[in-house]
């Protein structure tokens, strides 16, 4: 099954989600705890469905949640616009090849988005008409936003950015937006608003396209484009049309906005908040608080939420930092990398190369581990083993690598404030590195040739009969 022309929006993303079987309608859930639940036990599954809850309890007929949008490879690589019937290695792999070829696709301007269809404003705002879930048990309260994406625009140069940060809601016309840290986009425009002693205009887009989604969660640099960068993954402009509040330009197609302001110095209690990592690893803190001035939505509305799960769930069933860690790779002249992966919500990296010189895995591992963000683990195996494949490098790990000869640390390196292993006193002074260990499960290269073979199929031979037997064994044919 080839990729098909680009969805319109989230809409047409779910419809093809559930022509791929892999959707299920959940009706009646409680936002108050269930929701999130449900979605993580879901995300736990083997088959790992994406969710829709439905007849929502305590919100108006016909308002939605979608869950676990893009947390398979074989959905996030329909977000991508590849062929989601790949091995999660090559359509990875795909990723890469396109990612390093894409040509941005500047948005489109409309009059009018369908977001329009329905609005509220001044004494009439209420966030509490919206399912916002409280996701977790140890949350500070609801967030409406965990797959939203929060639009600004720089006061100096006009540069839109358009990132994802989370928004907890806290009474009928207030929101906080948390900036993880003072280095983000979002939180250097703020500063520049308010340094000119004004507010800062905010539109917050829930339910956005997924090709915006994944933007919102790449690293692009300050200057770039999020909505270009979507357009890019689509192969057609993203149209947007002006906020009547802020005049920032939202994605025509979104389902549910909120524009208002950010104004000097006013801040609400945010969090805690569970993380990717699995744990709560920041307590509640004084975070920016927007006063919501206006809401849209399109009829029936459908919001996004992606909350951080316990590991091995994640946002993206693909790694996409791993493609970028793989291009970071060969940019940097380590030759014959043949695939890269991220286990444990990206906590541990994988590197699969075809051996070329003594010392070529050291120094693919030492790379991995400059990149690798709040990562502690980075293994590097050999190309008969697919990174994918946690099994696989695990056993690589146990028949390969000798511990007392294939093992490097490498200390103080880059870490996070997130990372629940950093003593309380480091974290509050700012001192958020950590040790990595790089774990060289390769058969050393001086016994390539002597080494016992392996008496399992080869991965090309396992991909043949895959092909040709793959629906028999999944009892399909």
């Amino acid at each position: 099954m080839a990729a098909s022309a680009p969805y319109a929006d989230l809409r047409e993303f779910i419809d093809r989600v559930e022509a791929l079987g892999a959707l299920r309608r959940v009706p009646g859930a409680d936002p108050n705890l269930e929701i999130g639940a449900i979605t993580e036990v879901a995300a736990g599954r083997p088959d790992c469905p994406a969710l829709l809850f439905e007849a929502i309890k305590g919100a108006p007929a016909g308002f939605r949640i979608m869950t676990n949008a893009t947390t398979t490879p074989q959905r996030a690589a329909l977000a991508l616009g590849i062929d989601p019937t790949l091995s999660p290695l090559d359509a990875l792999k795909a990723w890469k090849g396109r990612r390093g070829e894409l040509k941005l696709q500047e948005p489109r301007a409309v009059e009018k988005g369908l977001w329009q269809e329905n609005r509220v404003e001044g004494a009439s705002v209420d966030l509490g008409r919206f399912p916002a879930p409280h996701w977790h048990k140890g949350d500070g309260g609801p967030f409406i936003g965990s797959g939203s994406i929060v639009v600004m625009r720089d006061p100096d140069t006009g540069w839109v950015n358009a990132s994802i940060y989370r928004l907890q809601v806290h009474g009928k016309d207030r929101i906080t937006v948390q900036f993880d840290h003072q280095g983000r986009h979002g939180a250097i425009i703020a500063r520049k608003w308010w340094e000119k002693g004004k507010p800062c205009p905010v539109a917050v887009v829930n339910g956005p396209d997924p090709a915006l989604f994944i933007a919102g969660f790449e690293y692009l640099p300050e200057g770039a484009s999020e909505f270009a960068f979507a357009g890019a993954i689509k192969g057609q402009p993203i149209e947007v049309a002006p906020g009547p509040l802020t005049g920032l330009p939202v994605p025509a197609r979104a389902e549910l906005v909120l524009e208002g302001h950010m104004h000097p110095g006013e801040t609400l209690p945010e969090g805690p908040f569970g993380e990717f990592t699995g744990y709560y690893a920041s307590e509640k803190r004084p975070s920016p608080a927007m006063r919501v001035e206006a809401i849209h939505w399109r009829t029936d509305p459908i919001l996004l939420g992606s909350p951080p799960m316990k590991p091995p769930r994640f946002h993206f069933g693909l790694p996409f930092r791993a493609a970028s860690m793989w291009s970071q790779l060969e940019n940097d002249g380590v030759t014959d990398v043949v695939g890269a992966w991220q286990h444990v919500a990206q906590l541990m990296t994988v590197i699969a190369i075809k051996q070329r010189y003594a010392g070529h895995a050291k120094r693919a591992g030492l790379i991995a581990a400059a990149q690798s963000y709040m990562g502690r683990v980075i293994v590097i195996v050999d190309d008969d083993v697919d990174p994918s494949n946690l099994a696989d490098v695990m056993w690589a790990v146990t028949t390969r690598s000798e511990p007392s000869e294939q093992v490097d640390i490498v200390r103080g390196a880059w870490s996070s404030a997130l990372d629940p292993r950093i003593a309380p006193e480091a974290r509050a002074k700012g001192q958020t590195s950590h040790s990595k260990m790089i774990i060289d499960a390769c058969i050393p290269f001086g016994m390539l040739e002597t080494y016992p073979k392996t008496s399992a199929i080869s991965l090309a031979e396992a991909k043949d009969i895959e092909a040709k037997w793959g629906k028999v064994i999944a009892g399909k044919g």
